[in-house]
């Protein structure tokens, strides 16, 4: 059994919804965020980044999106969602993984809080971050036209949840990641799995279904 904390919509939703698709028994212990819960005390002691999600794994808390992305995925190897360690195509599935967490959601974080970086000039870190945003999705869209339609090609895994998850960030920004064709139709794809439909059910979502 898994124990998610998690917040609606926030970095939690890819790990929420990779238990949904993997059909681990799991249970949610809601952060709210707008409250400052995650500033804790108690939330702390599991994860002093203070920031979701947090994910209790055999009763040992761990932390940071991506790498419950990779645990995840490795503990139910059933699934096919993350390729072997001998799998040829093992080292792809890791460089994009991480890729993504590096050249995307850290940007993404900037754009939506660019206080943490400059209270006086926010407008000049969030054009920052969202050229290095636009970039990457220039980059990631000619990927998927030449090797699609997902990440490691025919095959599926977890890193396209992960992409998924960050498309859906960018809705409101002056240009979404899913305005560029092929991130549009991978989004479109996962989104039309029954596990999406069931995240959003569950985390009371309805943006961008």
């Amino acid at each position: 059994m898994y124990s998610l904390y998690y917040s609606p919509g926030a970095a939690s939703l890819v790990v929420h919804w990779l238990l949904i698709e993997l059909e681990a028994p799991h249970e949610l212990r809601l952060v709210d965020t707008k409250a400052g819960q995650q500033k804790s005390s108690e939330y702390l002691a599991l994860n002093p980044n203070g920031v979701v999600p947090t994910l209790v794994v055999d009763g040992k808390p761990l932390y940071e999106a991506a790498a419950l992305v990779l645990h995840v995925a490795d503990r139910h190897p059933q699934a096919g969602l993350a390729p072997a360690l001998d799998d040829p195509q093992r080292g792809a599935y890791l460089q994009w993984v991480l890729n993504l967490a590096n050249t995307l959601q850290s940007p993404l974080r900037l754009w939506w809080h660019p206080h943490d970086i400059d209270a006086e000039r926010t407008e000049l870190v969030q054009d920052g971050a969202r050229r290095r945003i636009e970039a990457t999705w220039e980059r990631l869209d000619a990927h998927l036209a030449a090797n699609g339609p997902y990440l490691l090609g025919e095959r599926l895994s977890a890193a396209d949840f992960y992409l998924t998850m960050l498309l859906r960030w960018t809705r409101s920004m002056p240009r979404s990641g899913d305005s560029w064709p092929h991130l549009a139709a991978l989004a479109q794809r996962m989104k039309a799995r029954p596990s999406f439909r069931t995240l959003y059910e569950r985390e009371g979502l309805t943006e961008w279904a």
